[in-house]
């Protein structure tokens, strides 16, 4: 069902960690239930992980993405990205982060040359790419950066899954900043991005939102708190004055249960881990991360680069198979209204 249409361009993401695992255990077990897509990185790399994990791959290198769609059930396709040297599972190098960072901007310019559907990451070190130089808090924030334009697009990190989807308004941030950065102007931006991409590329005619408190009880009538009242609610009275059904704020320990679930489409949470704890909790194994507010898609799987694991056959990779699968899902949604 996925044969006639443009690949997806799937990123290499640390080569030390799982990212070359859970895509070649996904091609090699399940690729007849997913989207064809093209490794940006290096077959040489991947052709070792395979031999250490034991499974029989054949690789075909291609100079055009668009090769890869009718080859995708024969062969492991790869675009190559240059600069690798030697990499050893479980063994970080900051040597590598040229090469993990190109491959990530040639899987965005794919897409912005229309011969990639959307990017779907593999897991990356920030530790690592920050030793090199690397001036982005995340995948995130260098996405958006890589999308151009005079002024970069505000990008919205929502975690997805049939359980629950959720949004952190502040993403990778030590949590002793959080107060300082939340403003009405920057949860009531979440806001709309988050129902406007909703409509686009889930079809969701009138997305219920639910938004948290930043503090216990949701600041307890002010005495635990006053973002509550002097931020996040004049943010969500500005959202329903644009005809957003949003409510709120909530406390986040009653969020989260099987009924109150049913009560919204996605929880806009403070801060990091108000989202993905729960998020995690309830869909580790097939959760996707996805990068609202780009004007590309982008997901992830919602697990990092787990070094522990790489190299030894132990990876799960359901959660890059739903990444794959969301991000077809997705761009077929904004080629039909486009």
């Amino acid at each position: 069902m996925y044969a006639e249409a443009p690949p997806l361009a799937l990123t290499l993401g640390d080569p030390a960690g799982i990212g070359p695992d859970i895509a070649l255990l996904a091609w090699a077990r399940h690729r007849a239930e997913l989207p064809p897509f093209v490794l940006v990185g290096d077959a040489r790399v991947l052709a070792e992980r395979a031999r250490l994990l034991q499974i029989d791959i054949p690789f075909e290198e291609v100079t055009q993405p668009g090769a890869a769609s009718g080859r995708f059930d024969r062969a492991f396709p790869v675009l190559p990205v240059p600069g690798l040297g030697r990499v050893l599972p479980g063994h970080p190098d900051e040597a590598s982060a040229p090469a993990v960072r190109a491959s990530i901007e040639r899987a965005v310019a794919l897409v912005q040359a229309g011969v990639a559907r959307a990017v779907v990451t593999n897991p990356i070190s920030k530790a690592v790419l920050y030793g090199a130089g690397f001036p982005f808090p995340g995948h995130t924030e260098f996405l958006a950066f890589l999308a151009g334009g005079a002024t970069p697009p505000q990008p919205v990190m929502m975690l997805a899954s049939p359980t629950l989807k959720a949004v952190p308004v502040t993403i990778h941030v030590p949590l002793k900043d959080v107060p300082s950065l939340l403003t009405r102007e920057l949860i009531l931006t979440t806001l709309e991005i988050t129902a406007r991409d909703l409509r686009r590329r889930f079809r969701v005619a009138q997305p219920r939102l639910a938004v948290t408190g930043l503090n216990p009880h949701a600041g307890e009538e002010g005495t635990m708190g006053r973002e509550e009242s002097e931020i996040i609610v004049p943010a969500i009275e500005a959202a329903r004055a644009k005809g957003l059904d949003v409510t709120g704020p909530q406390p986040a320990d009653t969020l989260f249960h099987t009924a109150a679930r049913k009560e919204y489409d996605v929880a806009i949470c403070m801060y990091h881990d108000q989202a993905l704890i729960p998020f995690k909790t309830l869909a580790f194994e097939e959760g996707v991360n996805v990068t609202l507010g780009l004007p590309f898609v982008r997901t992830s799987p919602d697990h990092g680069t787990a070094f522990a694991l790489a190299g030894t056959g132990k990876a799960n990779p359901r959660s890059l198979i739903e990444a794959l699968k969301l991000a077809s899902s997705m761009s077929s949604q904004a080629e039909d209204k486009a």
